[in-house]
């Protein structure tokens, strides 16, 4: 069997101190994570940031940063996790537009609302994107680099 990690992309968004949340139900259970969702195939990883979070929450995100990239293995699933964290603005949501299956709600939520909701978050990535972003950490979006498939070489 081939390992291959799962890539993943999470919008870390605040506003006046409280920050865009995704309440969701996976595997039967209520959890809380940012908005985020898998890269797809062609896709650079600032848009899958920005369409996970129009998709989950109905929140246009305009990226600004890279938070950190975090590499988390699930200790349920054996599933490893390479997931890109962004920070940045959201402008005023799209009031028709439906959330993707699943999600239960967006919420904007204080630092001590999540904290208190511990043991319902998706994963430590939740905390520790949170954390990185409050110590200020934030890197240039032009770390990123997308290399077209028919760019010659």
């Amino acid at each position: 069997m081939q390992w291959k990690p799962r890539v993943t992309v999470a919008a870390v968004a605040e506003r006046n101190g409280r920050f865009l949340m995704v309440e969701e139900i996976v595997a039967g259970r209520t959890v809380f994570n940012q908005p985020a969702g898998h890269l797809e195939d062609g896709e650079s990883l600032v848009a899958a940031v920005v369409r996970e979070c129009l998709e989950e929450t109905a929140w246009q995100f305009e990226p600004e940063a890279l938070v950190g990239i975090y590499r988390w293995r699930s200790p349920r699933r054996r599933d490893t996790f390479l997931r890109a964290t962004f920070c940045g603005r959201c402008s005023a949501p799209a009031r028709t537009r439906e959330l993707d299956t699943g999600i239960v709600a967006a919420h904007w939520l204080s630092l001590e609302e999540i904290q208190a909701r511990r043991s319902q978050l998706r994963s430590p990535l939740v905390l520790q994107s949170l954390r990185d972003h409050a110590q200020g950490k934030r890197y240039p979006l032009e770390l990123l680099i997308d290399i077209d498939g028919s760019t010659p070489p």
